[in-house]
């Protein structure tokens, strides 16, 4: 289909068009072809724009990424051959580029595909080689950066083969899901999940340029080839495969393997499993029989048939799990020799529970390190959403606790001030939420610490570490986290090299209360005098501090006034003390304050000669004045007191010599 452009530029463009035409005419008019600098000349232009079928399109060509493609070396008419010899500016109609002049063989399979059909019957969304390899920028398969690169295969192939595309819509017969269903299988796991480019991708099945139907015998994925399609990996599959499969042969004639979407389904292949064959049968023969004899360390072998049908591996055989059974051995399982690895299956949970403190302890075969089964069971393993489950929200504190309660392995390790944890959770407003209310919604252990990628407080990466601490409590309280990090507390607003406090400082980890509390509120002043020592201790000479010491909740604490979590500079417009804030902060208390009440100096003190030099002198002003009087006056009561005594004697002198008549008189 051919396809034109017609450039459309601007008058300032154009005009540089014909100046770089008219030189090119004059030096290069006997020259037989044009070199790719000629072409760039003009269309380095970013704004230099073309139309195509009535639509505006861009024609700027990126020297940078052309040289850095597979075509780098070539010159620009080794394509646009319709463009040799020819004059610059070149006419407005170009004939299309033809991929198949140098790649033939690519070409001649394009050609009889369904694509090449497509294209040849002039369907509008038919891809083109540039649909996938792009046009000036074509890099290599095993450049990461291709879209023909394994991990990006399926997204190019998805942009039009995803539900709900132009190019589904028009198909009547088709699989649903496909690109979904491949993310989903095990081969699209191992290519998305584990980043293997050796898993099969879209062009590993259906081949890269001749795509064909399942019903053309020609086809990769017809039912005569298919077999030889999947065997290109699974080379040895006869020997993993059973001889007997659901009732029939492996090989029904010699050397002739069935085909593969016979039990596996095309774009599902692990995601659903036909039903329990031999293998599990095997199993069952002798472990669902009550009287089978126990392991070596006192476990029950007996597998409940019951129990695994409730269970999350409903629909999981046994050798997935137990993958080292010997299908050929009476007893298959005696060929196994390791323990049962989950993450084969949960590798990502397995890479975070392998760096955790957990997963630190079972690689040292530590028996104190928990393993998967501990946690969530073996054969009945149920999901986190199952009020059964063990690591359903309200059964968690229960399962940490049978380590981590008081006496318990974990607990003898812990050193400091880590006691009673499961005690004081029980008792917090989180605990109480949960055990006795039923909120499944509030924080767990797990909530905090996570459930797999467990580590210690003074490791970065632990959701414990006071620098992460906000982020972990605002998945909960995510409002308060966005006052808390505009604080003047946060790493980003605190200016200073002291630590910074976190959540956990003011409610602690485990015995967090009530913040409408009568004993939260008056132990947050102490909470806040750990950092701010002088300053409490100014508050406590205050009325409201002294009242506060008398147990009175109602009088204004250190949050009433800064805030709780939006503390900031009194200098910031925001703050609750900045000028235009602060009568609004009194009055939230005192009804009728005007600016002038809210003046009134809440940490003044008489022991500050440089912040309130005035108090200061005033107090030892008056001080003085007291303590003078109270000396002069008491001089002068001691010189006093000895002319006083004899006056006193002298009286009594005088009294006794007085004669009788005198007295009756």
């Amino acid at each position: 289909m051919k396809t034109a452009i017609t450039i459309a530029v601007s008058r300032s463009t154009a005009a540089r068009m014909m100046l770089v035409g008219g030189l090119l005419t004059l030096t290069l008019s006997a020259a037989p072809g044009q070199e790719k600098g000629d072409c760039l000349a003009c269309h380095s232009d970013k704004t230099l724009e073309g139309t195509r079928k009535g639509k505006k399109i861009s024609v700027f060509i990126d020297e940078k990424k052309f040289d850095g493609s597979i075509h780098g070396s070539l010159s620009c008419v080794a394509c646009h051959t319709d463009l040799e010899g020819k004059e610059l500016p070149h006419a407005d109609d170009l004939a299309p580029v033809k991929c198949g002049t140098c790649h033939t063989g690519e070409q001649e399979l394009h050609v009889k595909s369904l694509h090449g059909k497509a294209v040849e019957r002039g369907d509008a969304l038919a891809p083109q080689c540039k649909d996938c390899h792009g046009s000036h920028n074509i890099l290599p398969a095993k450049d990461p950066k291709s879209p023909m690169s394994p991990l990006q295969i399926p997204f190019m192939c998805g942009r039009c083969h995803t539900e709900g595309s132009p190019v589904m819509a028009q198909r009547t017969i088709h699989q649903d899901h496909i690109l979904e269903n491949f993310s989903e299988s095990i081969h699209g796991q191992a290519l998305f999940q584990k980043g293997l480019i050796v898993a099969p991708n879209c062009a590993s099945c259906h081949t890269p340029h001749s795509i064909l139907p399942h019903t053309d015998p020609a086809s990769s994925i017809a039912r005569g080839n298919i077999s030889k399609t999947c065997t290109k990996c699974h080379a040895q599959i006869e020997i993993v495969h059973r001889k007997v499969i659901r009732g029939e042969l492996w090989e029904k004639q010699a050397h002739v393997l069935p085909a593969c979407v016979d039990c596996h389904q095309p774009h599902k292949i692990r995601k659903v499993f036909y039903t329990q064959g031999m293998a599990d049968k095997d199993c069952l023969r002798c472990h669902e029989k009550p009287d089978i004899k126990s392991a070596k360390d006192g476990r029950s072998l007996v597998v409940r048939q019951e129990e695994l049908g409730y269970s999350r591996h409903e629909k999981t055989s046994c050798s997935q799990c137990h993958s080292e059974v010997s299908v050929s051995h009476l007893r298959p399982c005696e060929t196994i020799t390791r323990k049962v690895d989950c993450s084969s299956c949960h590798a990502e949970v397995g890479q975070q529970f392998m760096v955790s403190t957990h997963g630190a302890l079972v690689a040292k075969n530590d028996p104190n390190g928990p393993t998967c089964k501990e946690c969530h069971g073996t054969h009945g393993v149920m999901g986190k959403l199952d009020p059964a489950s063990l690591t359903f929200p309200t059964n968690i504190p229960l399962l940490c606790a049978k380590c981590h309660r008081e006496g318990q392995k974990a607990a003898v390790r812990y050193g400091g001030a880590q006691h009673e944890i499961i005690e004081h959770y029980t008792e917090s407003i989180h605990g109480k939420g949960l055990m006795k209310s039923g909120l499944t919604v509030t924080a767990t252990c797990t909530s905090c610490h996570s459930a797999h990628n467990v580590l210690p407080k003074n490791d970065t990466l632990s959701t414990v570490n006071p620098r992460n601490v906000p982020q972990t409590c605002g998945r909960c309280h995510h409002g308060i986290q966005e006052q808390f990090e505009s604080s003047i507390h946060a790493l980003k607003g605190g200016k200073t090299d002291k630590p910074l406090p976190v959540c956990s400082d003011c409610h602690t980890a485990h015995t967090i209360r009530r913040a409408d509390e009568a004993g939260f509120k008056l132990q947050i002043m102490a909470q806040c005098g750990r950092c701010h020592e002088a300053i409490a201790k100014t508050y406590f000479d205050t009325y409201h501090g002294k009242v506060s010491q008398l147990g009175y909740t109602k009088t204004a604490k250190c949050y009433d006034c800064h805030g709780a979590h939006d503390i900031l500079p009194i200098s910031d417009s925001r703050s609750h003390l900045s000028r235009e804030n602060v009568v609004g902060t009194c009055q939230k208390c005192h009804p009728g304050a005007t600016r002038r009440f809210a003046g009134y100096l809440t940490h003044a003190t008489h022991h500050d000669p440089e912040k309130y030099p005035f108090l200061f002198w005033t107090f030892w002003g008056m001080t003085s004045l007291l303590i003078g009087t109270f000396v002069i006056g008491g001089v002068h009561t001691l010189l006093w007191l000895p002319r006083a005594l004899q006056m006193q004697r002298q009286r009594r002198k005088e009294k006794a010599v007085k004669p009788q008549g005198d007295e009756k008189e």
